[in-house]
């Protein structure tokens, strides 16, 4: 059975006309120099029996430190990203990137070093509009712009 993902992919109306989508760039010493390809939607796994929506905005507020600044939230279906299945919804709201805490996870750094050190899971967040955001997010997470664009009629 493959591993699930859920989150919310927050969005909102650019002043010039076009939506901004709201990414978190990945944090730890993997990411820490890159940028195209290294941002994702605010996700993460859950296991059998949990509810995908609960665990979508439960990984929002965990990644990005404020809960879901929505009410309502469109679903944008499932696909394959990573080797995970991955399960995204859709919220209009704004939020103060600069404002982002998220939570923390260790990792043994450097390798074979015998030193655990805590990374945040997102090191920061920043509004873009979907033609850059095409560039800066995993690829596995692409489609799910394409599917915002259709939802909004964009």
């Amino acid at each position: 059975m493959p591993r699930r993902s859920a989150g919310v992919l927050l969005y909102r109306r650019a002043p010039g006309g076009g939506v901004d989508v709201l990414l978190g760039h990945m944090g730890g010493p993997f990411w820490a120099r890159r940028d195209e390809g290294a941002w994702s939607i605010p996700k993460g796994e859950y296991g059998e029996g949990e509810d995908p929506l609960a665990v979508a905005h439960r990984e929002f507020e965990e990644e990005l430190g404020s809960p879901v600044p929505a009410a309502e939230l469109v679903p944008l279906g499932e696909l394959r990203a990573g080797g995970k299945v991955l399960t995204v919804w859709a919220a209009e709201g704004d939020l103060d990137a600069t404002a982002v805490r998220s939570n923390t996870f260790a990792l043994e750094w450097p390798p074979r070093s015998g030193r655990v050190q805590e990374f945040p899971e997102v090191d920061r967040a920043a509004w873009f509009g979907v033609d850059e955001a095409r560039a800066k997010l995993v690829g596995g997470q692409v489609p799910y712009l394409q599917r915002l664009l259709d939802l909004l009629g964009d």
